[in-house]
């Protein structure tokens, strides 16, 4: 309820984390070059970091992480996680990354390549003592050719299925990680019309000059990232394919960073590699593929950009009009006196009470009924405002639905008590005014989408019943929207709100008889006179 475009961010990158997840075969059957491997695919744990690492692959897929249509920009990237051609590290330098990039409108494709075969539930440990091995060197030749193979086809399946994905076929890059990072690298030669990545970024890569070949007019932008305190020695290797891509007059960015060591990933050190990400971005960005294709769709970095100016212009506001009286101050100037006989009803709130008005134009049209609702307020910010906003209107009736954004903390911590303070004080100036009260209670809430951790509902039913007793003892109408919009979770069920606060137009439609009966009932009962519970009181000890 604080700023719109937050909650919207919000709710995308939610959506983004959230993504449907399809695994795709990358052959329709048997992979070619390794038709007789019959061995079982694995995952295991066991390693320094405790991440999940596969195994002994013999069937390679590609694992989609889609971006929400909303902000996608049409560029999708095959993601090759390391493992020393023997297991792949397929969260952190994988599923991580593939997240990383949905935020930020990439489809991601995680691609499980043909490893070697591990004979044991522990290929880490396994591995460290087959590279002690003289034959070793010559058994992992053998596989990286078939995963290189396994990138070149990916690109080539991705590019082919472009629509299917929402991506375009001229924007399919590719990104490796250690081994993964040799495939990348390697599909930068020799590639053809099909199966060319239209930008590479081998990440910390194996990638020695026996792979490389001629470097083609063609050949595509060039992302590359590595720490010189590598412990493989692989440094070098980044270095060496960065030189020979700017003296062949190609374009490309490296990072090389003192510390870091191999295989950072998404591993978090508390140093400069943990954003390397973010570099990875900004280049994307540099090179044209973070601009949506579709010209009606915002970037994530535009939307970010167009959310802080928001922010600052509302923190600007804040400071220089904190109650926001201005905000209508004009529109109260163009209030005639009411004419005679006129039930003039002034709605006051929060955004609930703001959006209603351009969810449902049709409620409002034609009738004496002036919304003064602010997106985002206190009830001590609605307690100021009162009088230029509803006391010099000279309404009949005034209906406050106020609180909620109280409970968030919008403006900081503050007691339940207060709050109702501010209300009741609300509501005593309007009597005072001669005008009638409509006190609504304050609409259920599970949780709230830009403060996740808190829970509201205990406190929100402890304040309706604080407005409840109020407004009986006072002769005032209580209107209680909670009981009849409250789910099992004492929240708004998901037709009536999709972010769990603000109301649909199906959940405004309840609440219009209701509110309309509620203004009736306040017009018909007397400034003194007793409220309904008071009188059947009254006629039971009689």
């Amino acid at each position: 309820m604080k700023i719109t475009s937050i909650l919207t961010l919000l709710a995308l990158f939610a959506a983004g984390a959230s993504a449907q997840q399809k695994v795709i075969p990358l052959y329709p059957g048997n992979a070619p070059g390794s038709e007789n491997w019959d061995w079982t695919e694995a995952t295991t744990f066991e390693n320094s970091y405790h991440t999940e690492k596969a195994y002994n692959i013999t069937h390679p897929t590609l694992t989609a992480f889609l971006p929400d249509p909303r902000i996608a920009t049409g560029t999708a990237v095959i993601i090759c996680p390391g493992g020393s051609f023997t297991t792949l590290n397929v969260t952190m330098e994988g599923s991580d990354e593939a997240k990383w990039l949905n935020q930020h409108g990439v489809a991601a494709f995680v691609l499980k390549y043909r490893v070697m075969h591990s004979f044991t539930d522990n290929p880490v440990k396994e591995m460290t003592e087959r590279r002690t091995k003289k034959d070793y060197p010559d058994e992992v030749a053998k596989v990286i050719y078939l995963g290189i193979a396994d990138a070149r086809n990916a690109i080539a399946y991705v590019r082919e299925h472009a629509a299917e994905y929402g991506v375009s076929a001229q924007r399919v890059g590719i990104l490796g990680f250690s081994a993964g990072g040799t495939l990348a690298a390697a599909t930068a030669y020799g590639y053809t019309a099909a199966n060319r990545p239209d930008f590479a970024a081998p990440i910390y890569p194996f990638f020695p000059e026996k792979l490389q070949t001629a470097i083609a007019a063609d050949a595509p932008p060039m992302f590359l990232a590595a720490a010189t305190d590598d412990e493989l020695g692989l440094a070098p290797h980044s270095v060496d394919i960065y030189s020979k891509w700017i003296a062949s007059k190609h374009s490309a960015e490296l990072h090389m960073y003192a510390k870091g060591g191999h295989g950072f990933g998404s591993r978090t050190q508390n140093i400069p590699t943990d954003t390397w990400m973010e570099r990875f971005g900004d280049w994307l960005d540099l090179e044209g593929f973070l601009t949506p294709i579709d010209p009606k769709i915002k970037s994530p970095k535009q939307r970010a950009i167009d959310d802080e100016n928001n922010r600052k212009n509302w923190e600007a506001g804040f400071h220089k009009d904190w109650a926001n009286v201005k905000r209508y101050q004009a529109d109260n100037a163009k209030v005639p006196a009411p004419a005679p006989g006129e039930k003039r009803v002034v709605y006051m709130g929060d955004s609930i009470t703001d959006f209603w008005l351009g969810a449902d134009p049709a409620f409002w049209n034609g009738k004496p009924y002036y919304d003064r609702g602010i997106s985002g307020q206190t009830t001590t910010q609605m307690l100021v405002r009162f009088r230029d906003d509803v006391i010099d209107l000279k309404p009949a009736v005034v209906v406050i639905l106020a609180g909620i954004n109280d409970i968030a903390e919008n403006n900081g911590p503050i007691k339940l008590e207060d709050v109702f303070g501010n209300i009741k004080s609300m509501a005593i100036l309007a009597r005072e005014a001669g005008i009638k009260v409509v006190l609504s209670s304050t609409l259920p809430a599970f949780a709230f989408p830009w403060k996740p951790t808190m829970q509201p509902a205990p406190k929100v039913m402890v304040l309706n019943a604080m407005i409840k007793d109020f407004a009986e003892k006072n002769h005032m109408v209580y209107l209680d929207y909670f009981s009849a919009m409250a789910d099992e979770r004492k929240g708004l069920p998901p037709n009536l709100a999709k972010d769990g606060v603000h109301p649909t137009l199906e959940g405004y439609r309840i609440m219009e008889p209701m509110v309309e009966k509620a203004i009736a009932e306040s017009l018909s009962l007397s400034l003194t006179q007793p409220s309904p519970k008071e009188r059947a009181l009254k006629r039971k000890r009689k």
